[in-house]
């Protein structure tokens, strides 16, 4: 649907559900993935582009169930994996999904993709989710996020200490670090966030290789299928503001995050740097630098495990068949002991 179209729909049709809100209400509609899975777009406050939607994506568990997971994506990304929401379903977890502000399902016509000035504007988007999930019946919640996602939920579960509306943290290759040379950490970002004070809309290239897309969707070299126009190959350029953004919530998790509930931090082996498309780009992480993610992960203050998987790609279950399903493996096992 054109998101010109959405934007007039969502005004005559949803019910705007309120933060916190006990007795969240939303209306669902069939999602565009099919197979039972159903989708809300919630109205949030404007913001410095206008209107700001989040969406809700759910599936249920064929009998009743109080536990369930809301997964957050990443950045040039939106939720697609119908494979995880299926494997979270077989275990007994009702599984959410929220598609942020200015991403996938939520993007509206008059933003700009991934638009952000700091990360805690995402949060008023996890909060209504978590809410609608425990207004509809979820009493024991796993918090799930991949990479820029896992850098917000970090966040966000630091910021919500003793008003937690989830009882543990599952972080799928987290973005603790950019992944650029010592020497542009030190001069280059710097000058850039101190610019994006009075220049937040300055953009610049996300410098981000196609070939990890390519790895991934069925019309190149991978095995999924999602729509381009929502996860392009080439992310779109980001602006200062959210360069500035990513850098204050980095420098946050580096001063130490204090996380009163478990937490497990997943990533890849080793990270990988192809120039050209080769296999190779099925075996590691072509995105973040994962010593950097374990060794960031370590200023976590509280209860959290680090494990590595040999094998792993940047988005862990979207690896080879084999490796994902010792990632699902290793997650399930994990919950079971702190998701009860």
């Amino acid at each position: 649907m054109h998101s010109l179209s959405k934007t007039l729909l969502f005004y005559l049709t949803l019910t705007i559900v309120g933060i916190g809100s006990a007795h969240a209400q939303v209306t669902y509609f069939a999602d565009i993935l099919g197979n039972g899975f159903k989708q809300a777009t919630i109205v949030q406050l404007a913001d410095y582009e206008g209107s700001v939607t989040c969406t809700i994506i759910k599936k249920q568990t064929p009998e009743k169930s109080n536990k369930a997971v809301l997964y957050v994506h990443g950045f040039n990304d939106y939720f697609f994996q119908e494979e995880m929401a299926e494997r979270y379903i077989q275990e007994g977890y009702n599984f959410y999904a929220v598609d942020l502000r200015k991403y996938g399902r939520s993007f509206l016509a008059n933003q700009k993709f991934n638009n952000v000035r700091d990360l805690s504007e995402y949060f008023a988007d996890i909060d209504t989710v978590l809410s609608v999930m425990k207004a509809e019946g979820s009493e024991k919640i796993l918090l799930s996020g991949h990479s820029t996602g896992g850098l917000i939920i970090s966040l966000y579960a630091a910021e919500r200490n003793g008003k937690e509306m989830f009882d543990a943290i599952l972080l799928n290759s987290p973005f603790f670090d950019l992944n650029v040379k010592s020497v542009l950490k030190k001069t280059a970002i710097p000058v850039i966030v101190k610019r994006a004070e009075k220049h937040p809309e300055t953009t610049i290239s996300a410098g981000l290789s196609p070939l990890y897309g390519e790895s991934l969707h069925k019309d190149a070299h991978g095995e999924w299928t999602y729509n381009l126009g929502w996860k392009p190959h080439i992310a779109p350029p980001v602006n200062f503001g959210w360069i500035r953004a990513i850098h204050l919530g980095q420098l946050k998790l580096s001063q130490g995050l204090q996380i009163d509930k478990p937490v497990l931090v997943l990533h890849s082996a080793k990270s990988i740097d192809e120039k050209k498309w080769s296999d190779v780009m099925f075996t590691g992480d072509a995105v973040l630098n994962v010593e950097e993610i374990a060794r960031q992960a370590q200023n976590i203050v509280g209860q959290y495990s680090i494990q590595a998987i040999q094998g792993g790609m940047h988005d862990l279950i979207l690896s080879r068949k084999p490796v994902r399903e010792e990632v699902y493996s290793t997650i399930f096992n994990w919950a079971k002991r702190n998701v009860k």
